[in-house]
């Protein structure tokens, strides 16, 4: 039997296929990928952009990083001195004099072309822009560390007054209506995505995690983020960001049971210190209520934010096995995390908004190669990735998923080869060092997911990531009982929906095989694009 009957047979059989439940069919595919973007060379940026739209991605998300763009806008006379040629010190002391932090033009204007670069390329490209704006931060944007935490220098105790200036500025630039000092000087794309801070639960973003205060040691950064985000979104109201997408957390699902200034607090127990709310439900009062800063509710009134931000990360396990330590949040048990917020939210008398919508805004599996301490096999790689989508689609209130990275990053050859730090690095990459695709590439343009559907029936799920939003595409689910056996079509042709999902489930059309989606080309029917070939 050719394709084009096998198909017209099909349809006949229309009424045995049940389309599963559709939980999260809006869901935005966003991408990261911060050294490719950011800090490499125009080419590689161009490259990478065009391989994320490529790919299927909706949206890129980019860390503005203080520290970055405000490296030399205000240096102090021991820094200037420290400058090569006198020349160099009085184009300092210039700039310090003209330095202005809510203003984005007395920043030294070259600071900003990464940014500024980017968002005019992927807006060009039809993705939209997603800014997380966050610390570390420049010497001046922090408390100085005390000795004992010198290593937190860079870290420590952020000022949120001047945070905020710096979000006003990155907001008035990024703003629609704000023209580049550089290049052809047009006006620059406006960014309505934001969330405040990265990781604040990890001290490789915010310190302390963990100080003592009057006799006993408190979780810190839990108040220090309160702060922070109520500045960093004053600092996006002033700018003219106010009804924008602000999202609250970006929160790491994993932690420490330690408690010290570099011991990274579990999610849970930082949502419920971030409302103020004790580990028995109720809110914290007198001096318990006084060490975690809790009275600053009563100045800046309830957090207000459109969603929350996490990094449902399991390291190298599988999507489907939940964390050994219940106060950790990966995709494993993701649909907790919506009801954990609704939780705390009603604990603290609103204190945090009720019935945020999530987005998962950093996600990946390293692979092996090239990484054998931390890496799953490539194929592992790619089958791990389709399930946590599938997960995460699951989830009603799962918004977005994000893919983090498009390339691996390059391991850090200054440390011992095969080290635990010479793999410090991500190679989460859907491609390797060379550029050249892995199975991971192939699984997230195209995923497919099988899942038992009852009785004698098998469910799909899947998405056409590569085909434009809003197209009038169609699947088809193949299947064969041996490698060398060709392949037949054992569903109707299924209808994507907007974003390109599909779903349904069929009759088990034999034992064992191999079962795949394809797309078909609408002129000649032939197979034009295909999923990976996946097994029950």
């Amino acid at each position: 039997m050719n394709l084009r009957r096998a198909i017209l047979f099909i349809l006949l059989l229309a009424s045995i296929c049940a389309p599963a439940a559709q939980a999260a069919d809006d869901q935005l595919s966003i991408m990261m990928d911060d050294d490719q973007l950011l800090y490499r060379n125009e080419t590689t940026r161009a490259r990478t952009l065009t391989t994320m739209r490529s790919l299927g991605a909706d949206a890129v998300r980019v860390t503005v990083l203080w520290r970055v763009v405000a490296q030399g806008a205000d240096l102090n006379d021991a820094e200037i001195d420290k400058l090569a040629t006198e020349t160099l010190k009085k184009r300092a002391r210039k700039q310090r004099m003209r330095f202005k932090a809510t203003d984005p033009r007395t920043y030294p204007t070259r600071n900003w072309d990464r940014y500024d670069n980017v968002v005019k390329e992927a807006t060009s490209l039809g993705m939209r822009v997603y800014f997380t704006v966050s610390g570390p931060g420049p010497r001046y944007g922090h408390h100085v560390a005390p000795p004992s935490q010198r290593i937190n220098a860079g870290t420590f105790k952020p000022f949120p007054s001047r945070f905020r200036s710096f979000v006003e500025a990155v907001g008035k630039r990024y703003s629609g209506g704000y023209k580049d000092e550089n290049g052809i000087r047009g006006i620059l794309p406006r960014v309505a995505l934001w969330s405040i801070w990265n990781e604040p639960n990890q001290p490789g973003w915010l310190t302390p995690q963990w100080e003592n205060k009057g006799g006993e040691t408190v979780p810190a950064s839990p108040g220090l983020y309160r702060r922070l985000f109520v500045a960093g979104r004053q600092g996006l109201e002033r700018s003219g960001h106010g009804d924008d997408v602000i999202l609250l957390g970006e929160t790491s699902p994993l932690g420490s049971p330690l408690r010290g200034p570099r011991n990274g607090i579990r999610p849970v127990p930082f949502l419920r210190e971030l409302a103020c709310v004790a580990p028995n439900g109720q809110q914290y009062v007198g001096p318990a209520a006084e060490r975690r800063d809790c009275g600053y509710y009563a100045v800046s009134g309830p957090l207000k934010a459109s969603g929350y931000a996490h990094h449902p990360y399991t390291k190298k396990g599988a999507p489907t096995v939940a964390p050994k330590v219940p106060d950790e949040i990966t995709i494993a048990n993701i649909a907790g995390l919506g009801p954990l917020l609704d939780t705390v939210s009603d604990q603290s008398g609103a204190k945090i908004p009720r019935d945020m919508p999530i987005l998962l805004t950093e996600f990946g599996y390293e692979s092996n190669p090239p990484d054998p301490r931390n890496g799953v096999s490539l194929m592992r790689q790619a089958q791990f990735n389709q399930l946590a989508e599938f997960l995460a689609y699951q989830d009603p209130r799962v918004k977005a998923m994000t893919q983090f990275l498009v390339r691996d990053a390059a391991p850090l050859t200054r440390f011992a080869k095969g080290s635990r730090f010479y793999w410090f690095t991500y190679q989460s990459g859907l491609y390797n060092l060379k550029g050249q695709a892995k199975p991971a590439a192939y699984g997230y343009t195209f995923p497919l997911v099988l899942y038992p559907a009852g009785e004698g029936m098998i469910g799909f799920w899947g998405q056409m990531r590569f085909r434009p939003n809003g197209s009038d595409d169609t699947v088809l689910f193949m299947w064969r009982p041996k490698t060398n056996v060709e392949w037949s079509p054992i569903s109707p042709p299924v209808k994507t929906n907007f974003r390109g999902f599909f779903s349904g489930s069929v009759p088990i059309p034999g034992p064992g095989g191999q079962y795949r989606a394809v797309y078909l080309d609408p002129a000649t029917g032939a197979v034009k694009v295909s999923s990976l070939f996946t097994a029950p």
